[in-house]
Formats: C-alpha cells, structure tokens, sequence
C-alpha cells in the first residue's frame, strides 16, 4: 500500500514524542488473561453495554472476552485504555479499517469504569486514537456511528474534531421506542489543522 508523507503536526500532535501517550490516558496492548476479567465485569453493566452496542445487553463469560482480546486482523486495531495517574484499565478502543484503497477507517470506544464517565477520558483517548489513525495507518477519514440518546458521547466526538455528517431515522429499539442513529466523521485535513491549532 502506498502512502504520502505525514505533514508533520506540533509538539501538541506528538508525532516525535508518545504516540499513544495523552493528557490523561495512553493506549497500550491488552493482557487478555487479566483485562479479561474486568471487561467481563463491564459486560454486566447493562447502561454501559446499551451506550456503545444496539444488540442485545448480554453477559460475557471471562473466557469469551479473553478470546476476543486475543484475536489479531490486519485490519483492526484495538487498545487498552489505562489511565497515566494509576495506570488502571479504564475501556477500550479500536479502528477498524473499512478500506485500504479508500484510506477509510471505522472507530469505537468504550469507558467501561463509571467513574470515569464525564471527565474528558474518553475525549482523550478518542485523540489518541485518531492521532494513531491518521499519523500512524496515514488514514485519510475516521467514521463512526453513535445514538441518539448518547448526547454525553456526542460532544466528546466534536471536542476531538468529528462533525455530524447524516442520521439513519428509527433504527435503534430500546424500551418500546426507536432512536436515531447519528454517523460523524473527520478527515485528515481536519485533523491537522485542529491539532495545528492546540
């Protein structure tokens, strides 16, 4: 696959520094045998499942999360999130490569910890990961899909640079009723002159 050179961004973009280091968290590789038993235990926890996922709210085993964690594509890129303070796992996030050709990627993040909800966590990793997709993979757009009753996510993915692009009407059911799938976007333009601004 061919790739035009990464124009490269400030201190603030880290390119020469950690790339997977931010203000509040890093992303770093999972330990499937102990990570496995915490995210198995954020399974459970049946608000967090419905704010990321529109199937069924259902429990993992701790040997099913393990086999996830260790499954390996060229096309999918998943991390631990852990805080820099205490270095305590946190959530997960991931890019899923929806195209080489097109430079197109797919990303999703989960806080499983509560404690961490509302407290720029998730907006940090969420640059992370973005900083990982465009200057690490030289992709040239992230998507993503969040709904309608997440207004909490919704303002993170804008404080990291997403814009609404388009809603699917009524395509998510939950207690008697149908919601809005939102779909919002970056590219990498968009990218480099927000962290060029920071």
């Amino acid at each position: 696959m061919n790739h035009e050179p990464l124009t490269p961004p400030n201190d603030q973009g880290a390119v020469n520094g950690d790339l997977l280091a931010g203000r509040l968290v890093r992303l770093t590789a999972f330990n499937p045998e102990a990570d496995a038993v915490l995210i198995a235990g954020w399974s459970r926890d049946t608000e967090y499942h419905r704010l990321g996922d529109d199937g069924w709210a259902y429990p993992q085993s701790v040997k099913q999360v393990r086999e996830r964690l260790e499954r390996h594509s060229d096309r999918s890129f998943g991390f631990a999130i852990r805080t820099l303070s205490d270095d305590r796992l946190i959530g997960d996030i991931g890019v899923w490569i929806e195209s080489w050709v097109h430079r197109e990627g797919w990303v999703g993040i989960g806080i499983g910890e509560r404690g961490y909800w509302g407290n720029g966590y998730g907006t940090d990793a969420m640059r992370l990961v973005l900083r990982f997709a465009f200057a690490e993979l030289n992709l040239q757009r992230v998507s993503l899909g969040v709904y309608a009753y997440n207004p909490r996510a919704q303002r993170s993915y804008e404080k990291a640079g997403f814009r609404h692009e388009g809603v699917v009407r009524g395509d998510c059911h939950r207690d008697g009723r149908h919601w809005d799938s939102v779909f919002m976007g970056i590219l990498r333009d968009e990218w480099l002159a927000m962290i060029d601004d920071q």
